[in-house]
């Protein structure tokens, strides 16, 4: 009977870890799917095209300089190699300003028509239009309409998925502000961890240790839209009056409120290795003449270095995915950052705040799937590189 109990119970096991196995490659597999297919999808918005007059030369344009165009920014042909031609920008809702009723048609049948005569009475003009309108029409240089380059993507400096006619996907802004905030948020976080967790191990009394853990393990439990909250109320107006900043929503808000999350992390299971060095190791270190903070310093905590490099990739990663807290008080400013002080835009944030409104299967939902790829990259490489350096102190010892 025990024999059948111990292999049905083997089996349970097996299955429940193939299961599971199974269950993460999809997961994985739906993530990395739906983001390669952003590179499927045209420059300018499907359905749509830009059409010129046919003496125009330019024949290709980057999403970036079409943003330019319609923010007539860019106000000369020259400026893109065409001819010395001021731009004229055309949308679909300006026909109605420039022709009636009865000249369009009671269906709009004659508007393709009224494009094309538009588009080449104005040699410098630039129409955004339904295809489906001059599909039909001749007389016209339509502009090459390439996929989304992964070049623009993973390079670009500009984040803007819901301008028109061509959404701009540069990513570079969000992966900046994801890791300027959660490298801060360490760098605040990791020397009072450690400093609480060496109290807590090596110098506070027991009864002390006995009802300060569980109040530090308790912060775990409070939700992270709390600590925004808290952010928001708390830290945000203190930031802003200190720096005289005129907002106070910042990176180092973002930082902050990180690292008060990380705390308990890093100091329960900083604290737990610690206090698993062996007492001999301690006793020995003391009987060759060390203090006890030589022996903490030279002894515990390169013992324990392993465990506490583990507490301080929980917290990287928890300061790495936070969402809520971070969407409150960062600014959401979609820019490359290039100072603590100002507002920024998490990847976390990101995606909770753009994928409710993103239309399922358009280029902006599969750019969102994209950021969820680069921020498992991400946190593959920190776990990876922690492992490395932890497995050669373990060889060292």
């Amino acid at each position: 009977m025990k024999k059948i109990i111990d292999r049905i119970a083997r089996r349970i096991f097996t299955i429940s870890g193939f299961t599971t196995s199974i269950a993460i490659l999809l997961i994985i597999g739906f993530l990395f799917s739906e983001a390669v297919g952003l590179f499927s999808n045209p420059v300018v918005d499907k359905g749509y095209v830009l059409a010129l007059n046919q003496d125009n030369p330019v024949k290709r344009l980057s999403a970036q300089e079409i943003k330019l165009l319609f923010d007539e920014e860019i106000t000369n042909w020259k400026e893109l190699g065409g001819r010395d031609i001021p731009v004229e920008v055309f949308r679909l809702e300006d026909l109605d300003k420039i022709y009636t009723e009865e000249e369009l048609g009671a269906e709009y049948e004659l508007a393709g028509a009224k494009i094309a005569e538009l588009v080449k009475q104005h040699k410098g003009m630039i129409a955004f239009v339904p295809y489906s309108l001059i599909e039909k029409e001749t007389g016209m240089n339509l502009i090459q309409d390439e996929n989304i380059p992964v070049k623009d993507v993973l390079l670009g400096d500009e984040w803007f998925p819901t301008a028109t006619p061509s959404p701009i996907f540069g990513i570079l802004p969000l992966i900046g502000g994801t890791l300027w905030v959660s490298f801060f948020a360490i760098l605040i976080a990791l020397p009072f961890g450690l400093a609480v967790s060496i109290y807590l191990a090596e110098v506070a009394h027991p009864n002390v240790r006995k009802y300060l853990k569980p109040i530090i393990e308790l912060l775990n439990g409070i939700p992270s839209v709390v600590y925004g909250f808290f952010g928001l109320a708390v830290i945000v107006p203190f930031l802003q009056e200190t720096f005289n900043l005129p907002v106070g929503e910042s990176g180092l808000a973002g930082s902050i409120v990180l690292a008060i999350m990380a705390l308990p992390t890093i100091i329960t299971v900083a604290e737990d290795a610690m206090r698993s060095c062996p007492r001999m190791m301690r006793e020995a270190s003391l009987a060759l003449g060390a203090t006890h903070w030589q022996t903490i310093y030279k002894v515990v905590i390169p013992f324990s270095i392993s465990g506490i490099t583990s507490g301080v990739v929980l917290g990287i990663g928890r300061a790495i995915g936070e969402t809520m807290a971070v969407l409150m008080v960062t600014g959401n400013a979609a820019v490359i950052p290039t100072s603590i002080l100002e507002p920024l835009r998490t990847i976390p944030a990101t995606i909770a705040a753009e994928l409710g409104e993103a239309p399922a299967g358009g280029a902006h939902y599969q750019s969102l799937f994209l950021l969820g790829v680069i921020l498992f990259f991400i946190t593959l490489i920190i776990n990876s590189c922690v492992e490395i350096v932890s497995a050669r102190n373990k060889f060292k010892k």
